[in-house]
């Protein structure tokens, strides 16, 4: 069955609630896109189907838990909008992302699953000024200006309000849920695979919980940007949505955190990028691991 949800703006808990789209508290489970949600449909029990705004959003169980599944989209505006949407559609207790991304720390191998314990928007930026050849400054009144650039490239927090903040303050991460990052440690030895359609990875894929992770609005194939994100954000992984999704929750108070595959290298690889050769392994390496923590989850 498919419910067409109706706009408007909610101006009370009345009107608020007469929005919903379903009233059972449920864990919100995202992808940015249909490969890396695949493998988590054909386990959803009890599917039911609605839209809004002409995102799909598919409730049901998985590993006993209530839950929606939905795709935000790739991109950063897509994944703040549509998880704003989910929030204000269907009752999020927490929410979890499933996908693939790049890798940044060389310790880590296509086919990990990362769990960072914070994420950034590290292609948040001021463009600097060229004062003489390859030197950039930033205007003197920039004064969180602290992160080390990449050329013009100066990386800034954002600002962000809340119910119980309202003046806007600035702030570059947004910390993952304490509670559901103990579960994740818990399940760091679920066993992911190295093989897929025949091709195989040159080593066996682990679950590392911990580090950073940064996202974008820009696809990253670059060896050098990919050093300088390492060394300044420390960062484990990068991707497109996550932080966007982490600002969302931390603006609506929503426990939340992310899962995500190394598909690629971010151009750390020896060869053209990895992407389309490793990501439905890397993908079905994510939703494996989201699943074993639906399952430990209580």
């Amino acid at each position: 069955m498919t419910v067409i949800a109706a706009g408007g703006c909610a101006s009370g808990p009345s009107t608020i609630e007469a929005s919903r789209l379903d009233l059972q508290p449920r864990i919100a489970v995202i992808s940015a896109f249909e490969p890396e949600l695949a493998l988590l449909q054909t386990r959803l029990e009890g599917a039911r189907r609605y839209s809004a705004n002409g995102v799909t959003f598919s409730t049901g169980t998985l590993q006993g838990k209530p839950v929606v599944l939905f795709l935000s989209g790739i991109s950063m505006t897509n994944a703040a909008m549509n998880t704003q949407l989910a929030l204000d559609r269907f009752r999020i207790s927490h929410i979890v992302f499933s996908g693939i991304a790049g890798g940044v720390n060389p310790g880590l191998h296509i086919g990990d699953v990362s769990v960072p314990v914070r994420w950034g928007q590290y292609l948040e930026v001021l463009m600097a000024r060229e004062v003489a050849p390859g030197k950039y400054v930033a205007p003197p009144w920039m004064k969180d200006a602290t992160l080390a650039h990449f050329g013009m490239l100066h990386p800034r927090p954002v600002e962000v309000r809340t119910a119980a903040q309202p003046t806007p303050v600035p702030k570059f991460w947004f910390d993952v849920d304490p509670a559901m990052l103990q579960v994740a440690r818990s399940i760091s030895t679920t066993a992911l695979d190295d093989c897929k359609a025949g091709t195989c990875l040159r080593s066996k894929p682990r679950v590392v919980v911990g580090g950073n992770g940064v996202s974008g609005q820009a696809f990253m194939d670059n060896k050098a940007f990919r050093e300088y994100t390492f060394k300044t954000f420390e960062a484990n992984v990068l991707d497109m949505e996550t932080a966007a999704v982490g600002m969302v929750a931390h603006a609506n108070a929503t426990p939340y955190i992310a899962f995500r595959s190394l598909s690629d290298l971010a151009g750390g690889g020896d060869e053209e990028n990895e992407m389309g050769t490793f990501m439905g392994l890397a993908a079905d390496n994510s939703a494996k691991v989201l699943l074993a923590f639906l399952r430990a989850w209580n």
